[in-house]
């Protein structure tokens, strides 16, 4: 991935962390952003440590003006210009993993999921596009609660079926690759530390943006069984 340029939204943990590192160990330079600029700085800090190159930049995905400028600091910050991959991984969790019935959420945490895990992808789509370099990728990270209606996800569940619509839909009028990319549950704060560390699927993600097939990917899924079965 030298002389590329991968965006990664959410990467102050987790997996955007950890997709973010993944990338700039290939030789992407990474631009990764998250609401906590101290944090977001310090992976960024450390990443260049590591004698690769990344931009941290303090960007809250529910503002699209933040997320113009994130893309526009992207395409400058690149050694080609422009912008090769985009990982739109932000995302909240408002309450107890698993005990947010969707009758009892709250209105303020509908909103939430809704302007982060669905309005913020679009933003980080809709905002890369004048950037976008060819053959780039737009990579949305999802979860079977996305299909599979499970008791208990509430409005979190439904925002990452809005989020996935998105992709569908992106997917049929960009000349673009957009997908889902589904690495199963994951060791986070969300599930409570329950799942496979997100380190284990960053692979995944660097294989989706580099070599699966661009009929699988666009405005499909590819999950974890998908990427095992193509490279092992």
């Amino acid at each position: 991935m030298d002389a590329t340029t991968v965006v990664v939204t959410g990467a102050s943990r987790g997996l955007g962390e950890a997709v973010a590192r993944r990338f700039a160990e290939e030789g992407a330079h990474v631009v990764l952003c998250a609401r906590d600029a101290d944090a977001v700085e310090s992976v960024a800090e450390s990443i260049r440590e590591e004698g690769d190159s990344a931009t941290g930049l303090r960007a809250d995905v529910r503002d699209e003006f933040d997320v113009e400028r994130l893309m526009e600091v992207a395409a400058r910050e690149g050694e080609a210009g422009g912008v090769d991959t985009v990982v739109a991984n932000a995302g909240v969790y408002h309450g107890e993993t698993a005990k947010t019935p969707l009758a009892e959420d709250a209105y303020s945490a509908f909103d939430q999921h809704y302007q982060t895990n669905g309005r913020g992808v679009f933003a980080a789509v809709k905002e890369a596009l004048p950037h976008l370099n060819d053959d780039a990728r737009i990579l949305v990270p999802s979860g079977s609660v996305a299909v599979d209606a499970t008791p208990g996800l509430g409005s979190y569940a439904a925002s990452k079926a809005f989020a996935e619509a998105l992709v569908r839909q992106f997917a049929v009028e960009l000349d673009a690759t957009v997908g889902v990319v589904d690495p199963g549950q994951l060791a986070t704060e969300l599930t409570g530390g329950a799942g496979r560390d997100p380190t284990d699927v960053a692979d995944q993600f660097l294989w989706a943006a580099t070599e699966a097939p661009t009929e699988d990917l666009d405005g499909g899924r590819v999950d974890l069984k998908t990427w095992k079965r193509a490279t092992h």
